[in-house]
């Protein structure tokens, strides 16, 4: 098998972009050199981190191949370092087009155009889910729109023509082990998602306290990164539910987050934006019985024949579906647990690296 030397570029090295970052590297057949800057100060990080790039790397000729996660701006990189710049791949997490904007704060166009300019700058772009993509390109139209004049509807077409879908791979072969039985007692209910407004928390405690109103028993784990303060709603619920609460906050052990992943029993999404869903993918591998939306990336990830008992249509469905498992208890869900296998790095690397390969080559 061929080998290449590929240099990957995250201006944003945390959360999912860290995930895939490690995940890809570790699985690779082709020699990866990851150069990384920490996830904070996204914005800045979209308009200067090509800068810091182009003087961190002193010959780009060494590669065969240059990979983003595309937290910064590819057309700057790909003007200042000129013709030895290597083939480029965009891996697309997420899109400023199709991403909420956070609570009283409007538009900023500058970062929908960056996305624009790193698609046409790339030579390859890869969507981490067919939602996404089709999210991206539902947004761009009414985005191109907005210009008053002169405007560059070719965009579409020609960013169109070199992308396609590779979801991101997951490390879930520790999950397939003969699972243990979950402890007897109250049903442990876990949200293992970032503590930002796009996850939607108010919505998920709203739905616990509704069960709790109700006189149900139940346990919450709360895991998930918290980039800045701890929002709201998290402080709220502490206070609200108190010794219901097995563990809050960020685990730095990934044996530790493991660990709680397979005692959970339930994990659900309220998500506003989610264009895959690692940390779902992880739960229900680990065993938990899921409950998630149906919209986002959702009824793409989970196998059609387990949407009708997994996702919810509102608020008040999620609560009548909580309820009664909590009453009845859970239903195996093991077939389901395998499915997850198909996002396993072990059987989605093959395609990353040959298509690695080709673009490197030219054949893309």
């Amino acid at each position: 098998m061929d080998s290449r030397k590929i240099l990957f570029l995250e201006a944003f090295y945390g959360g999912s972009h860290r995930t895939f970052a490690d995940g890809l590297i570790r699985h690779s057949r082709h020699d990866i050199r990851l150069v990384s800057l920490p996830a904070r100060s996204w914005k800045w990080r979209l308009r200067g981190a090509s800068l810091h790039f182009l003087k961190e790397i002193d010959n780009w000729q060494d590669y065969d191949l240059v990979v983003s996660g595309g937290m910064m701006s590819l057309a700057d990189l790909k003007a200042l370092a000129g013709p030895d710049l290597p083939p480029l791949v965009l891996y697309s997490h997420e899109s400023q087009l199709s991403y909420p904007l956070p609570p009283d704060e409007k538009i900023d166009y500058q970062f929908g155009f960056t996305d624009i300019t790193n698609c046409l700058s790339a030579d390859g772009i890869l969507f981490n889910s067919r939602f996404h993509l089709d999210a991206f390109f539902r947004e761009l139209v009414p985005f191109l729109k907005r210009i008053p004049e002169f405007r560059p509807d070719w965009v579409r077409d020609s960013i169109r023509r070199k992308s396609r879908v590779l979801y991101p791979g997951c490390e879930l072969a520790p999950f397939m082990e003969e699972k243990k039985p979950h402890a007897p007692g109250s049903l442990l209910i876990l949200w293992n998602h970032r503590w930002e407004f796009d996850k939607a928390p108010e919505k998920f405690f709203k739905a616990l306290e509704l069960l709790d109103e109700k006189g149900l028993d139940f346990r919450i784990a709360l895991l998930g990164e918290c980039s800045r303060k701890v929002p709201k709603p998290f402080k709220a619920a502490r206070e609200r539910f108190g010794n219901r609460i097995a563990v809050y906050g960020f685990r730095e052990s990934q044996e530790e987050y493991d660990s709680w992943l397979r005692k959970s029993d339930i994990v659900i999404s309220t998500a506003l934006q989610e264009n895959f869903g690692i940390s779902i993918v992880e739960a229900v591998a680990a065993g938990a019985f899921p409950l998630l939306p149906h919209r986002l990336a959702y009824p793409e990830v989970l196998p059609d024949h387990f949407h009708r008992g997994h996702l919810y249509k509102n608020v008040p469905d999620l609560v009548a579906k909580l309820e009664k498992l909590l009453k009845q208890g859970l239903p195996a869900i093991q077939d389901l647990s395998r499915s997850m296998m198909i996002y396993d790095w072990e059987n989605c690397i093959d395609d990353y690296d040959d298509y690695f390969s080709a673009l490197a080559e030219g054949r893309k």
